[in-house]
């Protein structure tokens, strides 16, 4: 027990795909969840309170003074080096292996650590304590002479490793005379020479990374905000369905002992649709591919048409939500939740946001498998739910659980889709089909002009509901959506009210009302990246930039940002990294960013 630890969103994800991790400003494990990103959190310090000897896989160097770290440039490698008050210092190289081997990408459920002696005589010792049934109790092992089998409950694991087996298992301290090589896998004998295999994966992993990133097609300014957030974004994933979840972790409160703690650790089709369509505009069409399958299983499963706004990386649609008692939560802030009762939830903008970024396999001929007739048969099946449920009830994007009512943000939604079926139509020459999808949009906007719509022209605003006569920040992506041009009269209108109401100096609430838990308390980030965009679309481009340069100031050394951010003090806070905010920040530096010919 150490009541000094203080845990903190300093956090370094490393991950492939399968399997993730968050290393902390120490250069420790502080999460990572077994065999998925929603599975049991072997190593969960970080939702431990002030126990940092629970759950968590630790370097501690002999009379350590300093510590600094960084990403291998284009890469998610992360290296920490640790230095001692006579000068010795070592070198933690931590990743996940990913690269192509027998013509398919191996991403095994797997972390590795190469641990290097730089200077000196430096002396560590290992703390390593892997946890069972969400921080119930420490993992049972059993130990060989070169690996230590830890029974985690959900997917036992095997360290194999090059080190003295007994002085890591009694954390005793050691002299760092030759590379330590660490490799956290599945419990299965490792095949090879540790160090060697171990430096083999790295540099292919390395070799990955950079090539993905080289295929991205980036903007001049903020090369390298936006390449992390890219590759974060593409770690979000879950490769093997094409899911990509919200976000690494739960129950990071949105603010403090607000118990606004949530698990993000799934696949909701908002947050998902914004992920697509920032990477599509990098040209990260591995990612959208793998997500149109993803999409095309749900559809297929959705009886009547009915869609959930989230599902697990697997597809699975029951997440119900219960709490994690043995775990203290983030500063001891619980509870920590494991499932999220959203997925009971109605929110009628998922028919928009699977059509939107499904429509795009019609047109775009990069594509491996573009969609076809029989495709636009079942999208339109989406199109059916997003018409008969335009007007009626729900619970809205930002997931009331108390209330429901018909949210101008999810009508926009469906009026988008049905958009964008008329646009897929008119390419595949049903006209017939097309008129009918046009007038139904047609038919949406009208109601959405007369039912969300308050005021006179040029004093009113829209709403963020039909019913009621509160603002949110939703509203900005009118244009976003093509709904409204910058220079309509009545968005111009509704930015006026929205950036009055609810802009925060530099920062912006999704809504000032008070909802389920009270007032908002903290700035929802993804609502500030849009008011950049509102300011930087409709002439404002100087303030725009202004403020994009000042959201990136907050972002960890990592280059990343969470969901939340108290206005006051500057502090991030909610579940890291949020997949909305990188996506904010691609968006806006893409937006914002000088054209390449300025310096060609």
């Amino acid at each position: 027990m150490n009541g000094g630890f203080r845990p903190t969103l300093d956090l370094w994800p490393i991950g492939n795909c399968q399997a993730s991790a968050l290393v902390d400003a120490s250069g420790a494990v502080v999460w990572a969840c077994i065999p998925r990103v929603d599975g049991d959190p072997v190593f969960c310090a970080l939702m431990n309170g002030d126990n940092r000897d629970d759950g968590i896989w630790r370097v501690e160097l002999e009379h350590q003074t300093a510590v600094s770290q960084r990403y291998e440039r284009n890469t998610a490698l992360l290296v920490t080096r640790l230095e001692a008050a006579d000068g010795s210092a070592v070198e933690v190289r931590d990743f996940a292996p990913r690269f192509e081997n027998a013509g398919r990408i191996y991403r095994p459920v797997a972390l590795a650590r190469t641990i290097r002696a730089v200077a000196g005589s430096p002396r560590l010792r290992m703390v390593i304590t892997p946890m069972a049934r969400y921080g119930a109790a420490r993992a049972e092992f059993t130990y060989g002479s070169n690996h230590i089998r830890f029974l985690t409950h959900e997917y036992p694991m095997r360290l194999t490793t090059d080190a003295p087996v007994g002085s890591v298992l009694e954390q005793r301290w050691l002299r760092v005379e030759n590379d330590l090589h660490f490799f956290l896998g599945p419990d299965e004998p490792f095949v090879g020479n540790i160090g060697m295999r171990v430096r083999e994966m790295e540099a292919m992993t390395a070799r990955y990374w950079k090539l993905w990133v080289r295929s991205l097609a980036i903007p001049l300014d903020w090369q390298e905000e936006v390449i992390r957030c890219a590759i974060t974004l593409k770690l979000c994933q879950h490769e093997e369905t094409g899911a990509i979840v919200a976000a690494l972790t739960t129950s990071i409160p949105e603010a403090p002992h607000s118990e606004r703690n949530w698990d993000y650790r799934y696949c909701w089709l908002r947050d998902s649709y914004y992920t697509v369509q920032a990477l599509n505009r990098l040209g990260a069409l591995d990612v959208l591919e793998k997500y149109l399958a993803y999409l095309r299983n749900i559809v297929d499963a959705a009886e009547g048409g009915n869609i959930q706004p989230l599902y697990s990386v697997m597809g699975e649609s029951r997440l119900e939500e219960e709490t994690a008692g043995a775990l203290a939560g983030y500063r001891g802030m619980g509870p920590v939740r494991r499932g999220n009762a959203a997925y009971l939830q109605v929110q009628h903008d998922c028919y928009g946001q699977i059509v939107l970024p499904t429509a795009q396999a019609f047109f775009d001929r990069r594509l491996l498998r573009m969609a076809g007739e029989h495709d636009f048969a079942h999208l339109e099946r989406v199109g059916e739910r997003a018409w008969e449920m335009h007007d009626q009830p729900d619970a809205g994007l930002w997931e009331f659980r108390t209330r429901t009512e018909v949210h101008t943000y999810s009508a926009l939604m469906c009026w988008a889709a049905c958009d964008r079926l008329a646009n897929v139509a008119e390419h595949l020459g049903r006209s017939e089909r097309a008129e009918l999808w046009r007038g139904r949009a047609e038919r949406i906007r009208e109601a959405i002009d007369a039912r969300a719509w308050t005021g006179v022209e040029g004093e009113g605003h829209y709403k963020a509901s039909f019913e009621s006569d509160y603002l949110d920040a939703s509203l900005l992506q009118m244009i976003e959506l093509r709904f409204a041009a910058p220079d309509d009269a009545r968005f111009a209108a509704t930015f006026a009210a929205v950036e009055r109401e609810l802009r925060r100096g530099d920062h912006m609430l999704r809504y000032a009302k008070e909802d389920d838990f009270g007032a908002p308390e903290t700035a929802f980030n993804v609502c500030t990246f849009w008011l950049i965009e509102a300011l930087a679309l409709t002439g404002r481009r100087a303030e725009a930039e202004t403020l994009f340069r000042s959201i990136l100031a907050h972002a960890t050394p990592s280059g990343l940002l969470s969901e939340d951010l108290d206005y006051r003090t500057g502090e991030l806070w909610g579940n890291f990294p949020q997949t909305y905010s990188l996506v904010g920040v691609i968006n806006g530096a893409v937006l914002l960013s000088r054209p390449w010919r300025e310096v060609r």
